[in-house]
């Protein structure tokens, strides 16, 4: 269902735009969700990481003659940034001869060159669509399927690592995804940073899971600079394997704390980068609560609409909130959200004088269980996939 109508979104945007732009991690399905929208229509592939398809597209004016009736999809993109410029021409051209939309569907394994290069040569003619793991919403049929919404939490959303004959074989894949970044992709997007460091770094944020930013002190544990750490961190969120999110700081008089918030965003890289294969490996770990704070978050932002925002909230006091969602236009929506693995455990003080300072229009409490429920604190404790299902209303 999830994934039919992702493929409906990006049919839209290309009866609508000359070029949309399908992001999202390796192996995540982008190529195949490609494949499917190409069916029934004249297209041509190309995988720019294949020496001869890289090859056809050096002179990309001479291919797109000799298939301008076509949709071109050139997947890996990142991998010639160059491209975007003489593209432009070519979808100005086209616009003025017969305003036909749909000429491009590029395929990014990454947000770094893709972002950059095509906004600045593409700007106006362009629309981006970030394609996620498989969340709770695709994966569940009903929310009393606590197995399989553990199972997708111990895995992660990665379609290989998820669907795996077992957990054995789903951390073996997880642990070659990592080598392979580490070794290769990395590597061929230019930045020198040698793999054994940046590993080191990945898993220390795997273990710091939620946490907000020390870069000094991962600076002293990596023995780089604390400059070099920032860099190595935004190269891990341009690749989109590590989230910041941000501190809420508008209109609120009090002293904040506003470093951001980083999560390794697929659970599955996160337990595979700690050496947790199972569940039963995962409740025995420190970082489960932390585990279960960014699998939820990552499940909420993979079906947010498009104009809505997501924040952490925390003074120096230790008024706290795990993650508003600011939903953008009026009226005024704007959810103040608890993450807890119980639906019996305590809201600290510090949630409700949080609430206190920013003045939620709703307050929810989302747990591991499939129980749903209001409090006599105008509360409502729900379940991950419940809480899905209302987010999915609001699109």
């Amino acid at each position: 269902m999830i994934q039919r109508r992702l493929e409906d979104k990006v049919r839209d945007r290309l009866r609508n735009n000359p070029a949309v732009a399908l992001m999202g991690p390796r192996q995540v399905g982008k190529t195949t969700l490609a494949f499917n929208i190409s069916e029934g229509i004249s297209s041509v592939y190309l995988d720019l990481e294949n020496r001869t398809d890289l090859r056809k597209v050096q002179d990309i004016e001479a291919f797109h003659r000799e298939n301008s009736d076509k949709l071109i999809i050139l997947d890996e993109v990142q991998r010639l940034p160059e491209v975007f410029a003489p593209i432009r021409g070519l979808i100005d051209s086209e616009r003025r001869k017969n305003n036909r939309t749909g000429h491009f569907l590029f395929l990014g394994s990454a947000s770094i060159d893709l972002l950059q290069q095509s906004s600045e040569s593409l700007a106006g003619r362009i629309s981006y669509i970030e394609l996620f793991p498989v969340d709770a919403l695709e994966y569940l049929h009903n929310p009393q399927e606590l197995d399989k919404l553990n199972e997708l939490w111990v895995r992660g959303g990665f379609p290989e690592s998820l669907l795996a004959k077992n957990n054995e074989t789903s951390l073996q894949w997880r642990r070659d995804f990592i080598k392979t970044y580490l070794e290769r992709d990395i590597p061929q997007l230019g930045p020198r940073v040698p793999a054994e460091r940046l590993e080191r770094l990945w898993v220390m944020l795997a273990h710091s899971q939620g946490t907000n930013i020390n870069a000094s002190k991962l600076a002293t544990a990596l023995e780089v600079s604390s400059v070099s750490v920032g860099r190595y961190i935004d190269l891990l969120v341009d690749l989109l394997l590590v989230r910041k999110l941000s501190p809420y700081t508008a209109n609120i008089k009090k002293r904040l704390v506003k470093s951001p918030r980083l999560y390794v965003r697929d659970s599955g890289i996160t337990h595979a980068l700690l050496n947790i294969g199972s569940y039963n490996d995962l409740l025995g770990h420190p970082v489960v609560g932390k585990s279960w704070e960014g699998f939820v978050i990552e499940n909420i932002v993979a079906l947010l609409p498009q104009r809505a925002e997501c924040f952490y909230y925390r003074t120096a006091g230790g008024a706290e909130i795990d993650l508003l969602i600011d939903f953008g236009g009026s009226p005024r929506a704007f959810w103040a959200i608890e993450i807890k693995r119980s639906a019996a455990a305590n809201l600290s003080k510090g949630f409700h004088e949080a609430c206190g300072d920013v003045n939620p229009t709703q307050k929810f409490v989302i747990h591991a269980g499939a129980d749903s429920f209001p409090t006599s604190e105008e509360i409502r404790v729900i379940g991950l996939y419940d809480f899905l299902k209302l987010l999915q209303l609001r699109e």
